[in-house]
């Protein structure tokens, strides 16, 4: 629906249309609805006088996978910045807490069509994050094709020094290697698997703006 021009070359996706529509609210002026085919929300508009775009991914691989690809070959978007939720698979990371991916493992299929054997976003978040007084663990994410995990079998990643679980990054920065745009995964910790604490519905959907900030702030250091 949109025409090219109307994203910024700096993109936040969060995966749920309403949050995407809250971040434009709340951040942005100059707000622009440029897409809404599905529900899935896109708008451009300015923070700090630069401009950057919102779009919702929708849930899963397969869905990030194809937003983003037509993002980064059909609309030269450079940066994408998932601003999600993820599950910690560590006892210390508090509810509310924020963390940042530098890679991401799958139980995808997705993955394999690359045949895969920039860290320029990262240490701008990292920087981003010092700046606004927010502690930001720095590893690696583990993406699930599975929610409902029958199987038990995402805390073997625990094991392994995995910070949390989520289900979109592994698949946004294979496309973003494939591309040669850059992309990076930010997120905010909606539960515990190792504590059992979980945030509600209403707070995932309105308190992780620690995230969204260091999200828009990279935006900002990226355009200088």
């Amino acid at each position: 629906e949109a025409k090219k021009g109307d994203f910024a070359k700096t993109v936040l996706m969060p995966g749920d249309p309403l949050r995407s529509k809250f971040i434009a609210e709340t951040f942005l002026t100059d707000l622009k609805l440029v897409n809404n085919v599905r529900g899935v929300q896109g708008y451009t508009g300015l923070y700090k006088g630069v401009p950057v775009s919102v779009m919702a991914s929708g849930m899963g691989m397969p869905s990030i996978g194809i937003y983003s690809y037509e993002l980064y070959t059909q609309y030269d978007v450079e940066n994408i910045i998932r601003v999600g939720s993820a599950g910690a698979l560590r006892a210390d990371l508090e509810l509310g807490s924020v963390v940042a991916g530098q890679g991401a493992c799958a139980n995808s299929a997705y993955l394999e069509q690359y045949e895969l054997g920039g860290f320029d976003l990262l240490m701008a978040a990292v920087e981003s994050a010092t700046e606004l007084g927010v502690k930001m663990p720095v590893g690696n994410l583990y993406s699930s094709d599975t929610f409902y995990d029958a199987a038990g079998r995402n805390m073997r990643f625990q094991k392994m020094g995995v910070m949390a679980v989520e289900m979109e990054a592994a698949a946004l920065y294979c496309n973003a290697a494939y591309t040669g745009k850059r992309a990076l995964a930010i997120c905010s910790i909606s539960d515990n698997l190792v504590t059992g604490e979980e945030l509600s519905p209403a707070d995932r959907q309105t308190t992780f703006t620690n995230m969204m900030k260091i999200a828009l702030e990279v935006a900002v250091k990226m355009a200088d």
